[in-house]
């Protein structure tokens, strides 16, 4: 990690642990000393609880512990050290000086919208990340645009903590599914109704309609040109979700035989991955059917790979695709998968340890239902997709910010109730506008400030109105963006883009108590004040900017009426 990379807080953790040493004799605790804000801002600024994880490398009680502690935290400080006391059984409670609040406010302006990346520094990992996978045979519906919302926001995030990132789709293009697709199609295009089982939704008739006679050909070329046509479909709709992909993975692709460039014919890599299972005494057979022992791994019972009719089943390319992903060298493979994919969690983590992968490596995240509102009652608006609400729909409707918004603002794992009427307000009751206002507003105050606009004298009573020293609703605000480091590597840690959300809803708020109490254009503002409250702004813009950019939301300078 570069010093350019380094936050101002991680640098007082520096000096925080050092004097840790320095108490110890150089021994560190199991646990490492927490620095975290205080729930009330008269007890400081930052408070930590190192001194009660030392009794037993120290050999004394916490409070005792805490003073020593002090004594040397004010030596690696010095004038940056504003105040320290010991509070309760033994925190210590630190309020720093104007000096090095001003040094944190300058390197948050230098890092622009970058502040806060490259968080993961040696810790950074090379990871696979499939997310949507949306069945090839219909538009992208509701539960995969929470998919695609939450992927391609981790993808952000991983990206933007330090990690590469691999964003993979894996297209289900084989299978009874596609045969039956094909057969849906070759019936509409002939005028009749799709199979029992087949697909309904009126989008099947378009499609059918852009293939050359489809009512005449073989069903498996219609099939193939269907899947292609809706593929193409999807990616269009997931781009204008600003959802993208580094490859589209064929899971036809798996089972079909491969040439090498010398021309040499090999197995598939469906027969590739058995071979490794057989290797390993992984595979059985019983009633002419293949079985792959997951029982070995925790699941709860063994998984058929091969029908005893000699058809693979849909588990079969899960564990070759697995296999895939764990030879291209990633030190890392996550899934995102539907909530109807919870029996897939324990047979997968184990065909991939029985692959040869390590456990530790696989992490699959189930994303949970989306109900749409409106108004409070239930909402209907699906216009072709026949019994599932289509991505599109949902665009045309709330529009992409506001739709990435609310399907981020939740835990991927929680279920989302999402009130249409809610999320086309422009007011400060939808989250998203409130946010995207708060940014074109203070883009909007740096532009004046650049014109050299000034908005008079300091309304009487202003609470900044003397003196130089930084005020507590600038330290507020500035302590809320120091904060925002943190929240990336938490957010990234825990797989939560949500917590981004959560954190840039409340900085714009706090930007709102800032702005409110503390003039910025104000005329008879000292010039040292005036400079220091719009570099508070350029860093809240800079942060917001940030924020919304990881999560797929845009940062408008000026804030207009969506067009319908």
């Amino acid at each position: 990690m570069t010093d350019a990379t380094i936050s101002p807080l991680q640098r007082l953790r520096t000096v925080l642990d050092d004097a840790v040493l320095n108490v110890t004799g150089g021994e560190r605790p199991r646990s490492a000393p927490t620095l975290d804000r205080p729930k009330q801002a008269a007890h400081g600024d930052y408070a930590t609880n190192a001194a009660m994880l030392l009794p037993k490398l120290v050999g004394a009680a916490p409070p005792m512990i805490a003073e020593r502690l002090s004594v040397a935290l004010r030596e690696h400080l010095g004038d940056d050290l504003l105040d320290v006391d010991v509070a309760g059984p033994g925190f210590l409670n630190l309020r720093l000086s104007d000096a090095w609040l001003l040094r944190a406010l300058s390197d948050v302006v230098a890092a622009g919208e970058r502040f806060g990346a490259q968080g993961a520094g040696e810790a950074a990992e090379r990871i696979h990340l499939e997310y949507v996978s949306n069945n090839p045979t219909g538009p992208v519906h509701i539960g995969g645009a929470r998919g695609a919302a939450f992927g391609s926001a981790l993808a952000n995030l991983l990206r933007f903590h330090g990690h590469t990132v691999h964003r993979e789709y894996y297209v289900n293009d084989h299978g009874n599914q596609v045969e039956l697709f094909g057969q849906s199609l070759q019936a509409r295009a002939r005028g009749e109704e799709p199979p029992e089982e087949g697909y309904q939704g009126g989008y099947v008739a378009e499609v059918a309609a852009r293939i050359p006679d489809a009512a005449t050909r073989p069903v498996e070329e219609v099939a193939r040109e269907g899947i292609a046509l809706m593929v193409a479909s999807q990616k269009a709709s997931l781009e204008a979700f600003r959802t993208d992909f580094d490859e589209w993975f064929s899971e036809r692709s798996l089972h079909e035989p491969r040439t090498t460039e010398d021309g040499s014919a090999h197995e598939s890599k469906v027969q590739e991955a058995f071979a490794v299972l057989a290797e390993q005494g992984r595979t059985y057979e019983q009633d002419g059917a293949l079985f792959l022992r997951t029982t070995e791994s925790g699941d709860d019972k063994d998984r058929v790979l091969v029908r005893a009719d000699g058809r693979p089943t849909y588990f079969a390319s899960d564990v070759a695709y697995h296999h895939d992903k764990r030879t291209r060298g990633f030190d890392r493979v996550i899934d995102v998968l539907g909530a109807d994919h919870h029996g897939y969690v324990a047979r997968v983590e184990a065909a991939f340890e029985a692959l040869g992968g390590d456990r530790d490596r696989i992490e699959l995240l189930i994303t949970q239902f989306v109900n749409l509102f409106e108004h409070g009652e239930r909402a209907r608006m699906s216009k072709r997709a026949g019994e599932f609400v289509a991505l599109d729909d949902l665009v045309d409707d709330i529009g992409v910010d506001a739709a990435r918004w609310y399907l981020l603002a939740r835990s991927h794992d929680t279920t989302i109730d999402l009130d249409l009427a809610d999320a086309r307000a422009q007011s400060a009751e939808n989250p998203v506008y409130y946010v995207q206002y708060a940014h074109a507003r203070i883009r909007s105050i740096l532009a004046r400030a650049e014109a050299g606009e000034t908005t008079g004298a300091r309304p009487d009573g202003s609470t900044a109105a003397a003196g130089e020293d930084i005020v507590p609703a600038e330290r507020a605000l500035l302590l809320d963006l120091l904060s925002w480091p943190d929240e990336v590597a938490e957010a990234a840690s825990r797989r939560a883009p949500h917590r981004l959300a959560t954190y840039a809803l409340a900085l714009a708020r706090q930007f709102s108590a800032f702005y409110r109490d503390c003039p910025v254009l104000a005329e008879d503002l000292p010039p040292v004040v005036r400079e220091r409250r719009l570099d508070l702004c350029r860093a809240t813009a800079g942060t917001l900017a940030g924020a919304l950019g990881v999560l797929g939301v845009t940062a408008p300078e000026r804030m207009a009426e969506r067009e319908d």
